[in-house]
């Protein structure tokens, strides 16, 4: 299910709505395909699949949501080319050689409307899972920016549930910098508790010039990589794994990649059978797993920054 991680808190007031009503909400931003002339849609779809009507799936009390955006892709190339040549035919059309900026970008929209409906469309799908009781919130997205898109629509659709109250969402904030903290695990050659230092790593320099070194299936504990920090080296990635269950790379912004659930987690799997689907045995164990690892993480972290200190921040 989950392949990367984004973690959001939510505000300790929030409660999450009937499921009925929830539903009838997300039905109301349902996913529609773009129209011809629109160069994104976004709305949500059936977590379980086609084969389901269901927007809201709960498993065990924690939430699945999956939210379906779909972008007509103009190319840059081909946008510059046609407003090129209006350009030129407006010259020699009127005499002038100067063209003012509020002409070309007229030309520029007029172009993208034309190029629009015969751009082809590219669709992708983001798993949210929310957990009610502890107030998490966790997208299956590695990008701050395209997490952030996520949540507000799912803010928009949770205020559209009559009498719900309104949800406050934030990033989750650590008293240290992933970076600091990759930095020290790899110079002491020290990893925190829980958690084993893999061997994929990548560090830059924190310079203009992003100088990297990279490392891929080979041992860390070298002096080498120590060497790489000492001379200013900062880790932007570093393979991980958690208990001997679960396998990620933390990012430079703490947020987790390549999440997978090593065998001991599958085995068990397999021995307790699955539904019909898989999607309730999938959605149990992942969010079982990672409601563990979570907890872990921040702290190896230094812990998470309190909602009080976080808005005072």
């Amino acid at each position: 299910m989950f392949k990367t991680a984004s973690f959001f808190r939510i505000a300790n007031d929030f409660v999450l709505p009937p499921l009925d009503a929830l539903e009838q909400a997300l039905q109301g931003a349902r996913f529609l395909p773009c129209g011809p002339t629109q160069p994104d849609s976004h709305g949500w779809v059936p977590p379980r699949g086609n084969k389901s009507q269901l927007l809201a799936e709960s498993v065990g009390g924690q939430l699945i949501l999956k939210l379906c955006t779909e972008r007509r892709a103009l190319p840059a190339s081909a946008v510059k080319a046609a407003v090129e040549e209006r350009i030129e035919k407006y010259k020699q059309e009127t005499g002038n050689e100067r063209v003012s900026a509020r002409i070309k970008k007229e030309m520029k929209e007029e172009v993208v409307q034309d190029l629009l409906p015969r751009a082809f469309t590219k669709r992708s799908t983001t798993l949210v899972w929310l957990d009610p009781v502890n107030k998490l919130l966790v997208v299956d997205s590695g990008s701050i920016t395209g997490a952030d898109k996520v949540v507000t629509a799912l803010v928009e659709a949770l205020s559209e549930v009559p009498g719900a109250v309104p949800i406050l969402v934030r990033p989750v904030q650590t008293n240290e910098s992933a970076v600091a903290c990759m930095s020290h695990w790899l110079a002491t050659r020290e990893a925190p508790v829980s958690f084993t230092v893999d061997r994929d790593c990548e560090l830059k320099t924190p310079d203009e010039q992003k100088s990297a070194v990279r490392y891929s299936r080979h041992t860390l504990e070298i002096d080498e990589v120590a060497q790489h920090i000492a001379a200013g080296k900062l880790p932007t990635q570093l393979a991980m794994t958690w208990d001997d269950r679960v396998s990620f790379v933390l990012t430079e912004s703490a947020q987790v990649r390549k999440l997978k659930l090593l065998d001991v987690v599958m085995d068990g799997v397999q021995k307790a059978g699955k539904d019909d689907d898989g999607f309730d045995a999938d959605a149990a164990i992942l969010t079982g797993e990672l409601s563990a690892l979570i907890p872990d993480l921040l702290e190896a972290l230094g812990g998470e920054v309190e909602e009080g200190e976080a808005a005072a921040a």
